[in-house]
């Protein structure tokens, strides 16, 4: 009786151990990212994205935009890990960079590359993919906004990439209620949601994310139409622009905020109330109410959104990041490194971790 005693209280004890270390996973990988990660083992890791991120910039400075959305798409989806820049399925199928919400919009992919090159030759499988997809974001603020802020790393690259999962990414149709609950599920509150939205100050779209709000295509022939909360002047111009049978392939772009397209400023709040918010999930933020007071407030102070938006990028480079000996350092942002069976262990272990707060543990 004795021994059988010992020995659940044995078991009992090694399972209370197992969960404890589950629950402080997340706040260990918090932790673990941290400024200045590569001061001492790639001292100039951030100047040569820096410099990478520049010298694409000067070439276009549109690029800037596409690597903020870069990072976002990353995070989003499995977590900071750099699957997004994955071009093969180690198990097959297609990958995150290969999904309708991805392709062909996504870009950016070859600073990616031409940084990692460089930190490559500076500092050899030292730095990650997902550190320079935050850096990158980070240098393109910068060049963008004049916001500057320090990012914390020690991030990993994950092995996994399915196309399946970018339903994690908001899409341009959602409703209020759909990006509240999808930015709380990656620990994002309301105004982190509203924050980060300002981003739709830089960049293009394609018209297919917003031909629905002009165009019924659902007719024959399709009618022209004006969406819930959308300028009139505003939808004739779209309208212009994007053919009625528009598609997922149709190549045409227009600048999100037609008035400072590659500047980072609080215009996007200013253009919401005047009915040019682009996408129907944009006008979602002045339907609800909670979401309109914010509108308002950083439409009034770019000073205040500008410090708002580097905390919310800072927080949301935080999610479900893997650190420590989960995941890898890739040699090519683009494919996985070769894996031995203990690797495979690791990355198996890091899989099965349910991901929890902030910083939570990266299920890839």
């Amino acid at each position: 009786m004795g021994t059988a005693g010992n020995g659940k209280r044995a078991a009992a004890g090694g399972v209370a151990l197992v969960a404890l270390a589950v629950w402080l996973l997340p706040e260990m990988a918090h932790a673990q990212l941290r400024v200045g990660f590569y001061d001492t083992s790639c001292p100039n890791a951030e100047a040569l994205v820096r410099q990478a991120v520049a010298a694409a910039f000067a070439r276009d400075a549109g690029i800037a935009a596409g690597l903020i959305r870069l990072h976002f798409h990353d995070c989003f989806v499995r977590g900071c890990d750099g699957s997004v820049l994955l071009t093969v399925n180690p198990s097959g199928g297609k990958t995150e960079r290969d999904a309708a919400p991805n392709n062909p919009s996504l870009r950016g992919f070859e600073v990616i590359d031409a940084a990692k090159a460089a930190v490559e030759r500076s500092c050899p499988r030292t730095v990650s993919c997902a550190d320079i997809v935050a850096f990158a974001a980070r240098d393109s603020i910068a060049l963008t906004g004049s916001v500057s802020y320090q990012v914390p790393a020690g991030r990993r690259d994950g092995r996994v990439s399915n196309a399946n999962d970018t339903v994690d990414l908001p899409p341009p149709t959602s409703t209020a209620k759909n990006l509240t609950d999808l930015f709380a599920a990656k620990n994002l509150s309301v105004e982190d949601m509203v924050v980060l939205s300002g981003a739709h100050t830089v960049g293009r779209s394609f018209c297919n994310s917003f031909v629905n709000r002009v165009w019924d295509q659902s007719a024959t022939p399709p009618k022209a139409i004006v969406d819930a909360g959308l300028s009139a002047s505003y939808a004739a111009l779209l309208r212009a622009l994007c053919p009625s049978n528009t598609s997922q392939t149709t190549p045409i772009t227009t600048a999100m905020d037609p008035g400072t397209p590659n500047v980072l400023d609080n215009n996007y709040y200013k253009l919401l109330p005047r009915g040019m918010g682009l996408f129907f999930s944009d006008n979602q933020l002045r339907v609800d109410s909670a979401m309109a007071a914010l509108v308002s407030s950083f439409a009034a102070n770019e000073a205040l959104w500008k410090q708002k938006f580097a905390a919310a990028m800072v927080k949301m480079g935080r999610i479900q990041v893997q650190t420590g000996t989960c995941g890898e350092v890739r040699l090519n942002c683009g494919v996985v490194n070769p894996t031995s069976s203990a690797e495979a262990v690791v990355e198996l272990v890091g899989s099965n971790t349910p991901a929890a707060g902030e910083g939570g543990v990266a299920t890839s």
